[in-house]
């Protein structure tokens, strides 16, 4: 039986029964690894090395919620919410109401979207967005699903699609990259071209989830976590205190990215903005301690998740049967270029269901994938189209994905939304199934 197959199997029926993730993830690992043979210290030693790659991303996601918590407490985003709560009172027509209400998802998701390229800071905005906007969600009686879900397209089909910023990094670097070092000659081939008809799987189930699904209005109760900031000025100096400090954090990320600098960009721009609170004195010594155990608090999810994501995927690799399960299914298919293309992407989404991250998945798959797709006569341009979409499988609806868990960590701050059920479970449905039927229709077409 296939390690990888039970582990991921394993972790996800876990999450699914409310078993925390973290849990799940550790509990998949160690079946995975005693279903290869690795046993209990082969096992352990496998999840231990992968942890460190964990470490630095946990330290980096709870300095950026305290950032994110010193920007609430200077009153700024209050001010935001204050005047879009105004504009959805009692009193207000339909249409006006209507018009904040898709305005707001319109900026969302153009936020998401921008933080892939033109300003590279990935879910680093969310923390620092969205929590304010939750009375404002509450007064117009919108599921936060449909929140979670445009947070997740702009995050994923922005890097799947558009090869600048972090999608330069995906396609170019990564997919293209290593499928040239696998043998196929990528020279001429237009990458937008290969993603075009994935990319617009993910935008139908986007349309499927805010125009169907989750239309209808839900009800959240009222929360101190989020009235607690209700007032709607702020002093002219902690406003220009703040837009500083947001585009020092994020200026330094651009700096440090257009660089090329292999150092942790997020680390070190979250511990400027926060000096930039501290130095100017809006941020006093005294609150900073709270900031800082607050957003650490807000973010501690995020950083135990990825840690042991990080475990799970050395764990994974340890066993070698990745390779097994490609193996086993392309002899199922017994030459049928239609069934190969299904099974290529279903382990591809197995893959990145557990190990929560698209850019891992790439390496591992593309040594395997390029020579079964030569030889099964896939046309370049169709090979790039089905690896690229193998690897993004998976990315949103995976309880270990940051781009499952960044939705989650801005819209929980009440308690209010759970990551498996609102999260978890909408993105996997709503951009998995037509992501994987898009992904097989372009290796037919192209």
């Amino acid at each position: 039986m296939n390690a990888v197959l039970v582990a991921v199997v394993s972790m996800l029926l876990l999450a699914l029964t409310r078993v925390h993730v973290v849990i799940a993830l550790f509990i998949g690992a160690l079946v995975g690894g005693f279903t290869a043979g690795l046993g209990l210290d082969g096992t352990m030693l496998a999840f231990q090395d992968g942890l460190g790659a964990g470490a630095k991303i946990a330290l980096s996601y709870g300095l950026l919620g305290a950032f994110a918590m010193a920007v609430s407490q200077s009153g700024l985003p209050s001010v935001l919410a204050s005047w879009l709560i105004s504009r959805t009172k009692s009193g207000q027509s339909e249409t006006n109401t209507a018009l904040v209400k898709y305005g707001l998802l319109g900026g969302i998701v153009l936020m998401a979207i921008f933080s892939q390229n033109l300003i590279p800071v990935h879910i680093a905005f969310i923390p620092i967005l969205i929590p304010p906007l939750l009375p404002v969600f509450n007064r117009l009686n919108l599921d936060r699903r449909i929140v979670a879900s445009i947070l997740t397209f702009g995050l994923v089909t922005t890097y799947m699609f558009i090869p600048l910023g972090f999608g330069s990094v995906f396609l170019n670097d990564i997919l293209l990259g290593n499928i040239e070092q696998a043998g196929l000659d990528v020279s001429g081939i237009n990458v937008m071209h290969a993603m075009a008809i994935p990319a617009a799987g993910m935008f139908a189930g986007l349309i499927i989830a805010i125009g169907f699904t989750y239309r209808k209005p839900r009800t959240y109760a009222e929360s101190t976590v989020v009235t607690q900031t209700p007032t709607a000025t702020v002093s002219k100096k902690n406003a220009i205190v703040s837009v500083v400090a947001v585009l020092v954090t994020f200026g330094t990320q651009l700096v440090l990215n257009s660089l090329g600098y292999e150092a942790d960009a997020l680390l070190l721009g979250s511990l400027l903005g926060l000096s930039v609170f501290l130095v100017t004195g809006t941020l006093k010594l005294r609150q900073a301690d709270d900031a800082f155990s607050d957003g650490m608090k807000m973010m501690a999810i995020i950083g135990f998740t990825m840690i042991s994501a990080q475990g799970f995927a050395s764990v994974m690799n340890a066993t070698g049967h990745v390779e097994s399960l490609v193996e086993s299914a392309s002899t199922m298919v017994d030459g049928n270029k239609a069934l190969a293309a299904f099974a290529m992407l279903l382990v591809g989404l197995v893959v990145t269901l557990g190990i929560g991250s698209s850019f891992s998945t790439l390496p591992i798959i593309s040594t395997i994938y390029v020579p079964l797709a030569i030889s099964l006569g896939f046309s370049p341009l169709a090979t790039v189209a089905i690896i690229g979409t193998a690897g993004a499988l998976g990315d949103a609806g995976s309880p270990a994905s940051d781009s499952t868990l960044g939705p989650t960590s801005g819209l929980n701050v009440d308690g209010q939304h759970d990551h498996i059920r609102d999260s978890v479970i909408p993105t996997f449905l709503h951009f998995n199934i037509p992501l994987l039927i898009a992904g097989w229709v372009a290796a037919m077409v192209l």
